[in-house]
């Protein structure tokens, strides 16, 4: 079994919308991010750590903000209701060995 050295909590946000009652629901999902010694895990994506340049965090007030995992295929985006600090001090912590 591998060794996950930080968890992070993050949230699918789905829109539904009603047609007959034209109204829209957002239903939040609460997912989350692993980080292993070779690769950081979502629930659909694997990303080896090579292919990781940054994490970065914008907080939005209150209500959490948006982690942006900046890759060579693209830049991906992830809604937090808390603080990834601590994960990504043990990402750049882990990618500086």
């Amino acid at each position: 079994m591998r060794e996950i050295l930080a968890v992070l909590k993050y949230i699918k946000v789905q829109r539904e919308v009603d047609y007959i009652g034209f109204q829209q629901k957002y239903i939040e999902e609460e997912r989350y991010m692993y980080l292993y010694k070779d690769k950081l895990v979502t629930r659909y994506h694997e990303f080896p750590l090579e292919t990781i340049f940054d994490l970065s965090y914008k907080p939005f007030g209150s209500e959490g903000g948006t982690l942006y995992l900046h890759t060579n295929h693209g830049v991906y985006t992830y809604h937090l209701h808390s603080d990834p600090q601590l994960f990504i001090e043990a990402f750049k912590r882990h990618q500086m060995k």
